[in-house]
């Protein structure tokens, strides 16, 4: 059994380190040698999915994760007075760093007997591979690659004028585990702790009346909002563009996309990753299927990943964009029953639990 994986990102690697486990040949094909862009950030990562990531990816360490218990949300009209809370006995989601969780991957790999990894050259086409059919699966997590222009340019999109700027806080020592977000009138500003020294923050600003926002602006912002840490530094300010796609052809052939290519969405709720993780573990499910049935890897499970997951890619990225228009139409206007409204809603249990269920699972049973 032989896999192809176009890409070289957290992904790429995470799909490769589960499919050896299965003992699956799999074959990396990386366009050029650049340091990923996202290697700077961080995710949040679901109790499910770190189960699932612990077990059927990589086991990671106690100390690369960092326990959130509690999110407090904010709005910028009224700082001092919460609109939602959540908050668990034990644990909502942990935080991770992108370029620890990329090393690691990596390492683990590179000891892995069923991996290798190759560069795309002008000698050696991503059209050649193709051609050769060699492959049972070809899966393609580069949405910029020729193959995702050519085969994978159909999709819903939505162009947010937003962009984010992440960094990392260093700050006093203390017990960090509440993450914060504030709504403010230039868009959303996340504070993600990721040890007690140590706090991400990312803010997804509004372009619509502004071009650009300075590193001077920014970080203007992040202190006017700061929920109360001592500040001693702020990292160099890493941004990127938002907004959200929905691909109408999951498939070409045997040519599967996924990842970013697959789906992108708001940063807000911290769900990307944990979408691509699912989907992950669904494709891996039905490659375990027919590896049980002694069958050969070929398009039906390509078939079967799209109608399991498609639909429901679809409805949680748009309930996460809903999500972003409720609060992004709150900000525009002066009526304060909105916040009255939501603090009522967040005291009810059930409303409290199902946000939480979803935000774990999504739509997909464990």
């Amino acid at each position: 059994m032989n896999i192809c994986i176009l890409g070289n990102g957290l992904t790429a690697l995470s799909l490769a380190k589960n499919l050896t486990k299965k003992n699956i040949n799999v074959q990396i094909y990386e366009t050029k040698k650049t340091v990923n862009s996202s290697l700077n950030r961080t995710i949040g990562i679901t109790k499910k999915n770190l189960e699932f990531l612990n077990k059927e990816i990589l086991a990671l360490q106690k100390k690369d994760t960092w326990p959130i218990k509690e999110i407090e949300i904010f709005s910028e009209k009224e700082k001092k007075d919460r609109i939602l809370n959540f908050k668990k006995k034990d644990i909502l989601f942990y935080m991770i760093k992108n370029d620890k969780y990329y090393h690691n991957l990596s390492n683990a790999l590179k000891k892995n007997n069923f991996f290798k990894k190759k560069m795309i050259t002008k000698k050696f086409s991503i059209d050649k591979i193709i051609k050769e059919n060699k492959y049972d699966l070809i899966i393609n997590c580069d949405p910029n690659n020729p193959i995702s222009k050519k085969y994978f340019s159909r999709k819903i999109s939505k162009d947010y004028f937003n962009r984010a700027y992440t960094g990392t806080i260093i700050h006093d020592k203390f017990d960090n585990n509440k993450a914060v977000q504030i709504f403010t009138k230039c868009g959303p500003i996340a504070y993600l702790p990721l040890s007690q020294t140590e706090t991400s923050v990312v803010c997804s600003l509004d372009l619509k009346n502004k071009s650009v926002y300075t590193n001077k602006e920014v970080l203007t912002l992040i202190n006017k909002n700061n929920p109360g840490f001592v500040l001693k530094k702020i990292s160099d300010l890493k941004s990127f563009k938002l907004n959200l796609t929905n691909l109408r052809n999951y498939s070409h052939g045997n040519i599967l996309a996924f990842g970013d290519l697959l789906h992108k969405i708001h940063p807000l709720a911290g769900q990307g990753f944990n979408m691509t993780l699912r989907d992950i573990k669904v494709l891996s499910d039905l490659i375990e299927e027919k590896i049980d049935c002694g069958l050969p890897l070929d398009i039906s499970i390509i078939e079967k990943f799209e109608k399991e997951t498609k639909h429901k890619n679809f409805i949680f990225s748009n309930g996460i964009d809903l999500i972003h228009e409720i609060f992004n139409f709150n900000k525009n206007s002066n009526n304060t029953n909105f916040n009255n409204f939501i603090k009522i809603i967040g005291k009810n249990k059930f409303f409290k639990d199902m946000i939480m269920k979803v935000a774990d699972v999504g739509f997909r049973s464990y």
